[in-house]
């Protein structure tokens, strides 16, 4: 028969040490790590994302399929109307490449900043009964934009692939430089469209218009970049004043945009991409500081993260009362 040992009777005082919680320094229920703490909690995040991917398809006869067919269609219209109609093709190599590479990265920040903007009002319910960190709704938003931009990726790469199989040109290898120059440009989109994300969500909960604000600029993103157009229409000086060029290359989505076309669709050229069809002058094809513009463009973006969170920090005290 086996014995225990008596415990140890508290020693006097003891007790009430251990229940006085005086010496605790206190801080609010919902502090937390902001965007890293959204990270830490992974499962969580997946599953936020998840929710988000079907409950978009919920009910659809073709589902997913539809992430191909919206940006086909919207290629196929702006092909048209730029590329034919307009001309705006005329003199570049590959303007379909051109005009779908860019699209790949409009797309993917305009569904971004536009979700996000959403995200606490569409989460409404979700946000009263779960204790999670409010940041979660921001970036699930932007990782399903990203989910999306997939499709597009991948219609990219079929449509550089065939280019150089039934086209005229060289067959499209991509390189390193490109590649890098391409991942570069979507982790642009990725930062900025976090941190607009962030700061726009709470003040959408607080100012049920300015979600209608937001979609006004997001109209002229398309038509601010070097996407249905080349770059040399903005750096010759012709038709906008030099000391604008500066400003029109210090639009992020536009650097994001150059990037991913240095990736892709200067691969697919033989020879020139750009020559201008009236003198037969060869052009510039992107700016000329591409890469070093692209890290800072990422640089400020962080900091521009940073001020999104500190944005939605102060804000999102208010969020459940005025949900």
């Amino acid at each position: 028969m086996s014995t225990s040992s008596p415990e140890t009777a508290p020693e006097p005082g003891q007790v009430e040490v251990r229940h006085d919680l005086a010496h605790v320094p206190l801080a609010p229920p919902s502090r937390t790590s902001g965007v890293f703490e959204v990270f830490r909690r992974r499962y969580l995040l997946r599953l936020m994302v998840r929710r988000e991917i079907r409950a978009r398809y919920a009910g659809t006869a073709f589902g997913l399929a539809w992430s191909y067919i919206n940006p086909f269609t919207r290629f196929l219209t702006f092909y048209f109307v730029f590329g034919v109609i307009l001309g705006r093709g005329n003199g570049m190599q590959n303007f379909a490449i051109h005009l779908f590479a860019g699209m790949v990265l409009v797309n993917y920040f305009t569904e971004s900043v536009t979700a996000g903007t959403r995200s606490l009002l569409s989460n409404r319910g979700v946000i009263g009964k779960m204790a999670m960190p409010r940041e979660m709704f921001p970036v699930a938003s932007m990782l399903v934009s990203l989910w999306h931009a997939i499709p597009q990726l991948v219609i990219l790469v079929v449509a550089c692939v065939a280019t150089g199989w039934v086209g005229t040109g060289p067959l499209w290898v991509p390189d390193a430089v490109g590649m890098a120059a391409s991942l570069l440009g979507f982790v642009i989109i990725m930062v900025y469209g976090t941190a607009f994300g962030l700061m726009f969500s709470c003040v959408n909960v607080i100012f049920r218009d300015f979600q209608r604000i937001v979609q006004t600029f997001i109209n002229i993103i398309p038509f601010s970049v070097p996407m249905m157009y080349p770059y040399y229409l903005i750096a010759d000086g012709e038709r906008i004043p030099t000391q604008y060029h500066d400003l029109y290359v210090a639009n992020p989505v536009a650097e994001a945009v150059m990037l991913i076309q240095r990736g892709f669709w200067l691969p697919t050229c033989d020879g020139p991409c750009v020559v201008k069809p009236a003198t037969g002058v060869v052009q510039p094809d992107f700016v000329s500081d591409l890469y070093s513009r692209g890290f800072i463009m990422l640089g400020i973006g962080l900091v521009l993260l940073a001020l999104g969170q500190f944005v939605f920090s102060r804000l999102e005290k208010t969020v459940p009362e005025r949900l």
